[in-house]
């Protein structure tokens, strides 16, 4: 679940929201845990291309990924909770109207797919994969989470935005990259002791 508190403060959360406001709900869920599949598919495939070259390595190139996505994180944190509505406006004003079925479904598929392509989380869960962490339970586990923030999004994302300040979600995620920074950089120094 390292990859749900990533994704809370992020596009994926606002952009889910937006497109609830314009689409029925079921299928915009569906699109967009679909998209999610696509794209945690590509990032333990890239993963374990990358989990093929030596180990030591890769663990420290994994541990300065965790470290770059908990500064970007942390950089962004004070300033999360206004690009939060200046996304909900970019979002808004991208997608149309009175699209039901399949093409709610597609629209949604889309706007995720192309907003979440090399995003924090994808590049997270390639890390994980890298670092020898099994790649089937890190793709269940990656896309669980996602499927988990974008039904909170459809369902709960007016209020959560009014009680929770994104921001505060931005600290907590960078903390936990952090910790996984410096976990995976001692396992690979480790291994080369």
């Amino acid at each position: 679940m390292l990859i749900a508190p990533v994704e809370l403060p992020d596009k994926t959360f606002v952009a889910t929201l937006v497109l609830t406001t314009r689409y029925p709900p079921l299928p915009v869920w569906l699109g967009v845990v679909a998209a999610f599949g696509v794209q945690c598919l590509v990032a333990v495939a890239a993963g374990s291309l990358l989990a093929q070259l030596p180990q030591a390595p890769v663990a420290l190139v994994s541990a300065g990924l965790f470290a770059v996505g908990a500064v970007l994180l942390l950089r962004g944190a004070r300033r999360a909770d206004a690009e939060g509505a200046e996304q909900e406006q970019a979002f808004a004003s991208k997608v149309g109207e009175g699209k039901r079925g399949w093409r709610a479904f597609g629209a949604s598929f889309l706007v995720l797919f192309t907003a979440e392509w090399g995003d924090l989380s994808q590049l997270l869960v390639a890390g994980l994969v890298a670092s020898g962490q099994p790649a089937v339970p890190v793709f269940f586990g990656s896309w669980a989470a996602l499927a988990t923030v974008s039904g909170l999004a459809v369902l709960l994302g007016r209020w959560l935005l009014k009680r929770i300040r994104l921001s505060l979600v931005s600290y907590v995620a960078a903390g936990v990259c952090a910790i996984l920074a410096v976990v995976t950089a001692v396992t690979a120094v480790s291994s080369l002791i």
